[in-house]
């Protein structure tokens, strides 16, 4: 029989008697997991951990492996950008319950920043991203959001106030949950913005820490994979202060959290970048300025560039192994590590930049007369207010005008029209649309037309990156997870399974009953599989 998280010492107490256990569960009541390390390394596919263990066996990730439960087919629940993708992880749900499309998207009852009356005709971009940071004269991010550049809505109370990004979000997070039994919380992410972790209330982590990765015109480490790694570092240090039990800055803390965490960027930018420091920008990178990044095949044999995002990643986290260990918590804490999102596509022969997707809708033949074609250039053109949304990576979202919904069936009939020319795959709208999603009609933030382009296309001109997220492909949303403890023995599941499972099986290590989330009681998410029962040892491992 393979040992699994109810095998952990029977009758040693959670978080000194602090967090409840589940009444009538003996097996979770009696383990002995008193805090959760949640890792998102951001790009991660399962093929990244495969193929790393099986280069460098005395990796961190080959120990945490050999010690934990590796699922190779994990799935993020819906598309892939980080915030749906890091609210799956938190809340245990998807946009159906946390509300959330992308860091910039669109919701038809909100209002420009400068609205501050909220009034005229709701709708509105809703941008949480590094242009939402305070900064100084030398446009350096002062790591804090700048309330004037949030957009505003009319809350609970009937008053024109800003919208904070935890404040968009409408399911609870692990977090706050943790919280409300008396644990600790922290986390580090890569923006300001990513004050989402907090959840509706607001105060769900206790010790946030956000350094600016990208600076709003200004210095943007994401050039480099050097650059982007050292700003990673500033996140790990967090991490390491707080299994000391110290404060994200090594001031004095409340004690090692319950749940904590960070996200890791150096693998993406280690898979996007066609070439790494193009502009010279990062002064620390004297290895690989002017290297191609991404991979070098379909099979994902990294270029050296991605290698240096991934070991610098892997040395990080033997890192947090070391500190657990020194600090005696090892054997108590569930090491989960898992991803965001992935990254697409992984064959360097596959990218297709064929340009923005508006530019390519204007340039097909009949777009001067096409009713749709029209509709889409205004969308295009739209800066603010109701006039509709359109944003496009390897996906593209669209929002129609205020009074224009109606017109749904229409454009999306046009595109799938010129499929062939505009690099689609897919148009999702109407019924299709409804069977994943909330009804646009009834949701102001669900997209009403969503594009997904053939297989390695990003929409885009840029020559900075040859891969991009935020889609449904399989290289976007088959991610990387592992979730380890000394106690667990090395087993493969490849078993399908979605990264929104990872809530609900933080909350259940800690004993906490899991409908205490709101997207778990919406959307019914249950635990990751083998975690908390035995099953056949050998069925998946070959």
């Amino acid at each position: 029989m393979r040992k699994g998280m109810v095998a952990l010492a029977l009758g040693i107490g959670l978080l000194g008697g602090t967090i409840a256990a589940r009444a009538g569960d003996d097996e979770l009541r009696h383990n002995k997991i008193k805090h959760v390390l949640l890792i998102s390394v951001d790009g991660l596919h399962a093929l990244d951990v495969a193929n790393y263990v099986a280069a460098h066996p005395n990796s961190a990730m080959a120990r945490l492996s050999n010690h934990g439960i590796t699922f190779t087919n994990a799935r993020t629940p819906a598309n892939s950008d980080s915030f749906p993708g890091l609210l799956a992880l938190i809340t245990g749900g998807s946009p159906i319950s946390h509300g959330l499309f992308y860091d910039v998207s669109y919701d038809r009852t909100i209002y420009d920043p400068a609205n501050t009356s909220c009034s005229g005709g709701a709708g509105n971009t809703m941008v949480f991203d590094e242009s939402t940071d305070k900064y100084n004269a030398a446009t350096v991010s002062l790591n804090i959001l700048d309330p004037a550049t949030l957009p505003n809505y009319i809350n609970g109370e009937g008053k024109c106030t800003r919208l904070f990004p935890h404040n968009a979000v409408r399911s609870n997070t692990i977090f706050e949950v943790v919280r409300n039994h008396g644990g600790h919380s922290a986390w580090a992410d890569k923006h300001p913005a990513y004050d989402i972790v907090n959840g509706p209330s607001g105060k769900g982590v206790q010790d946030l820490f956000t350094p600016e990765i990208t600076n709003n015109n200004g210095f943007d480490n994401t050039v480099s994979v050097v650059c982007t790694a050292a700003n990673d570092e500033l996140k790990v240090n967090a991490v390491l202060n707080q299994i000391k039990g110290l404060r994200h800055d090594g001031s004095k803390g409340p004690g090692v959290p319950t749940v904590f965490g960070m996200n890791f960027q150096a693998v993406s930018v280690g898979q996007k970048l066609s070439n790494d420091n193009s502009d010279g920008s990062c002064t620390a990178d004297t290895t690989f300025t002017g290297q191609h990044g991404g991979y070098t095949d379909g099979a994902g044999t990294p270029t050296a560039v991605l290698a240096y995002g991934l070991s610098k990643t892997d040395e990080a986290l033997g890192d947090m192994i070391s500190a657990l260990k020194a600090q005696g918590i090892y054997d108590s804490t569930l090491f989960i590590v898992s991803a965001k999102h992935g990254q697409s596509p992984i064959n360097p022969a596959k990218v297709n930049k064929p340009g923005h997707f508006a530019d390519l809708v204007a340039a097909l033949p009949d777009a001067g007369s096409s009713p749709a074609a029209s509709l889409i250039a205004t969308i295009a053109a739209c800066t603010t207010g109701p006039c509709g949304f359109l944003i496009d990576d390897d996906v593209v979202l669209i929002w129609l005008p205020a009074g224009e919904q109606s017109k749904t069936a229409e454009v999306a009939a046009y595109l799938n029209a010129n499929a062939n020319a505009l690099s689609i795959e897919e148009v999702m709208a109407g019924k299709e649309l409804k069977l994943r999603f909330n009804n646009p009609l009834n949701d102001s933030r669900t997209p009403d037309i969503i594009v997904q382009p053939t297989y390695g296309t990003i929409y885009t001109t840029s020559k900075k990156k040859n891969a991009e997220h935020g889609g449904f492909s399989f290289g976007d949303t088959n991610v990387g997870l592992i979730v380890s403890n000394p106690s667990l023995d090395a087993r493969t599941v490849k078993t399908p399974v979605a990264t929104s499972q990872v809530a609900v099986t933080v909350l259940e290590s800690l004993g906490i009953e899991e409908n205490e989330l709101d997207a778990v009681r919406k959307e019914g998410t249950k635990a990751l599989p083998f975690i908390f029962s035995d099953g056949d040892a050998d069925d998946q491992n070959n």
